[in-house]
């Protein structure tokens, strides 16, 4: 089983450290804001937003925060007791990769983050289940081979269309129109790039926003289901839950108080 060590949470300008990987350790990197450099076995790596470093057991490097340049990265030292037949940990070399499911990654990331950091029962089953989940979206897409920048970037601006049109109904056809490209290529590409289908991503944006509403506004659950585009409050009660694990309603207590 492939276990979490150690998880932080790396946030600022003067980021510095430098170490040797023992044996039978990885560390995997996830850089979610900024730049930052990384020299592994001498070789440098500018990593940006949205790209990954896993760095094999017994592997030098160190890395720093660019000068006055912000970045985060959600770090985690994992150790197994063999490979799991995940080829990415079979690596000798490092491994820098940009997943085309970030989000999914980014997601898994910071739930590690959150147990490791609160705790709660079983929370090392929990962090090894999302660890596993992690890399196992890694090894999908390298099974697939190097993705063409074209790709990322078609992906990337269908990504921003639905962030910006994400409280509607967002088609295959809109997406098309978007890159240029037909219907069906488009959502092939993007469920083939992202791991998820139009409508999941879609409901997963609407879930972020939900529950930025839910802790941070004083609008119903009502109000705020009807913004995101869910006419029945039912619904969105059971797309929250599922995704999110808990219903809307037990947020509201994290509501600041009305003063």
């Amino acid at each position: 089983m492939v276990t979490p060590l150690e998880v932080r949470h790396i946030n600022g300008v003067g980021w510095y450290e430098k170490a040797v990987q023992s044996q039978a350790t990885w560390r995997l990197s996830l850089v979610t804001y900024g730049k930052c450099v990384y020299w592994v076995n001498g070789e440098k790596q500018i990593m940006e937003k949205g790209e990954l470093l896993l760095i094999p057991a017994g592997i030098p490097y160190y890395g720093k925060s660019i000068p006055t340049v912000t970045h985060t990265q959600i770090v985690v030292q994992l150790q197994g007791d063999h490979a799991q037949g995940l080829p990415a940990l079979e690596r000798s070399e490092a491994l820098r990769h940009k997943p085309g499911c970030y989000e999914l990654i980014h997601e898994r990331m910071k739930a590690i983050q959150q147990q490791w950091q609160e705790r709660p029962s079983y929370y090392v089953m929990m962090s090894q289940a999302l660890l596993m989940e992690v890399l196992i979206y890694i090894n999908r897409e390298l099974d697939r081979g190097v993705i063409p920048p074209e790709r990322h970037v078609h992906a990337e601006r269908m990504k921003r269309y639905i962030e910006r049109h994400y409280r509607e109904k967002v088609t295959k056809e809109e997406l098309g129109d978007e890159i240029g490209k037909t219907p069906n290529y488009a959502a092939a590409l993007f469920k083939s790039m992202t791991n998820q289908t139009i409508s999941q991503y879609v409901h997963d944006q609407r879930m972020k926003r939900a529950v930025y509403l839910l802790t941070e506004s004083q609008l119903s659950i009502q109000e705020i289901a009807e913004f995101l585009g869910y006419r029945d409050l039912s619904y969105f009660y059971r797309i929250f839950k599922r995704l999110m694990g808990t219903p809307p309603s037990d947020l509201l207590h994290e509501r600041p108080p009305i003063l």
